[in-house]
């Protein structure tokens, strides 16, 4: 089987990209997956969580600026140690990391707040990612969208949809995401019948759905 790699990417900070990915592999890991997540931030706050974990049900790794050049060929190693998804997790920033991982990815997840400045600030993600290429490969992810039915958030949906492919659904901003990355846990491990849960774990079925038939 072969193995699907997903990054998250976002060139601005406080989007929630990190806190994103530790959950999404967590969700993934508990539908059978055999996962690994790779930081590929200089501030390895994936690392920091991996380390806080109790759990043993996936993997957690850093890939040094030095190993970078060489990701294509570690994924290559991992695949052939049986893992089926890699995660990737990259710097809030402009710099190697996010092209490389993108290359390296069958699906890039750009996580963005409601708001003018952070849709703004996608821009430069997808059109790396257009002029690399893989134009259908990229998705958003509305995130830290405010409770309750919010007109801002729905005309941030809209807006971003006519820049290229929303993912479904959006995640709302609650207290569960950030007490379970506090505890090295996924959302769906911290509160599994709460609301956040809830919406990362359908994010995760609408992943599969997107790389449904690149396994093979």
């Amino acid at each position: 089987m072969s193995m699907i790699t997903t990054s998250v990417i976002t060139q601005k900070g406080g989007a929630g990209k990190t806190t994103l990915l530790a959950s999404l592999a967590v969700a993934a890991a508990e539908t059978g997956e055999k996962v690994i997540a790779l930081d590929l931030d200089p501030q390895a706050s994936l690392a920091t969580w991996g380390n806080e974990r109790a759990a043993e049900t996936l993997d957690i790794d850093r890939v040094g600026p030095d190993q970078l050049p060489n990701l294509k060929a570690i994924l290559q190693a991992l695949e052939r140690e049986g893992y089926t998804y890699a995660f990737l997790d990259t710097a809030g920033v402009a710099n190697a990391s996010g092209a490389i991982a993108m290359a390296a990815s069958d699906l890039i997840l750009v996580p963005a707040r409601p708001s003018r400045i952070d849709i703004l600030a996608t821009m430069s993600t997808i059109e790396a990612a257009i002029g690399m290429g893989m134009r259908d490969r990229f998705a958003f992810v509305l995130n830290q969208c405010p409770p309750g039915r919010n007109s801002r958030a729905g005309e941030a949906g809209k807006g971003l949809s006519l820049l290229g492919l929303l993912a479904e659904p959006t995640i709302t901003q609650r207290a569960d995401h950030q007490d379970a990355l506090a505890t090295g846990q996924g959302v769906t491990e911290y509160a599994p019948d709460g609301k956040a849960a809830d919406e990362i774990r359908a994010l995760w079925q609408w992943v599969q759905r997107k790389t449904k038939g690149k396994q093979g």
